[in-house]
């Protein structure tokens, strides 16, 4: 279906918007029925998992991208673009949809952020008071990621550094995180170098990846305080498509 629209002088704001009423104006109503039954019911899903405090309270919450055909074990194969576009949807189902509480709980909500979006290539919502940044911390950060870093810092937002294994390059980003993530399955092996290097600059230190109570055991035991993991709670997932969008 074509809809004719005459374009005028668009130059100006009142331009602008003279065009966008018309074009408004050209849309059929049988067509906006259509689109908005289709949004309707179309799902908006995020996964969210606890994070606990050693007495089993919840502190905060693990966002991850879900959708209708996303298979979470081919995430590994993404590229940049599609690691991207699965923080921008977790960020626009929680952050950018009226009612953030029914998420949040009251509680921080991680959420993996890559690199452009802690350079500011990306825009983040500006709620440092429930969001908090999980950098993958798998390269030595450069001069723009750690500019980009401080200028969170000082912004009021928490950093979270995942699968931390103090492998090569990895301390560089210590000085400017809140959180550490380890997971619990490699500290049999090198568990007290790699716990005593993560708490070096005073971060609290998260055991992932929690499956049985032995390793949950042997975390407490080398001083980890907060735990995530199927043993003590799977991930829901949550449909966010009754929550309004926010405009920006």
């Amino acid at each position: 279906m074509w809809c004719h629209v005459a374009v005028t002088n668009v130059s100006d704001d009142g331009g602008l918007a003279r065009l966008a009423a018309a074009v408004d104006a050209a849309i059929p109503d049988e067509l906006r029925l259509e689109w908005a039954t289709h949004v309707a019911r179309v799902p908006v899903l995020v996964a969210r998992q606890p994070i606990f405090s050693e007495h089993g309270r919840t502190v905060a919450y693990q966002l991850s991208f879900r959708s209708p055909e996303h298979h979470p074990e081919l995430a590994s194969a993404w590229g940049r673009r599609e690691h991207e576009r699965a923080t921008e949807h977790v960020l626009a189902a929680t952050f950018g949809r009226a009612d953030l509480e029914r998420v949040a709980r009251g509680r921080s909500l991680f959420v993996r952020c890559p690199r452009a979006y802690l350079t500011g290539e990306l825009s983040l919502p500006h709620r440092p008071d429930r969001l908090v940044l999980e950098v993958v911390c798998n390269e030595p950060p450069d001069a723009e990621l750690i500019d980009g870093l401080r200028r969170l810092r000082t912004e009021g937002f928490r950093i979270a550094l995942p699968a931390f294994a103090d492998r090569p390059g990895q301390r560089e980003y210590l000085p400017f995180a809140d959180y550490v993530k380890l997971d619990v399955r490699d500290l049999d092996v090198e568990g007290e170098p790699v716990v005593r290097a993560a708490r070096a600059y005073g971060a609290l230190l998260v055991g992932e990846y929690v499956e049985d109570r032995r390793a949950l055991q042997h975390a407490r035991e080398l001083g980890l305080t907060l735990f995530q993991g199927n043993l003590l709670a799977r991930a829901g997932v949550l449909d966010r498509s009754d929550a309004r969008p926010v405009l920006p």
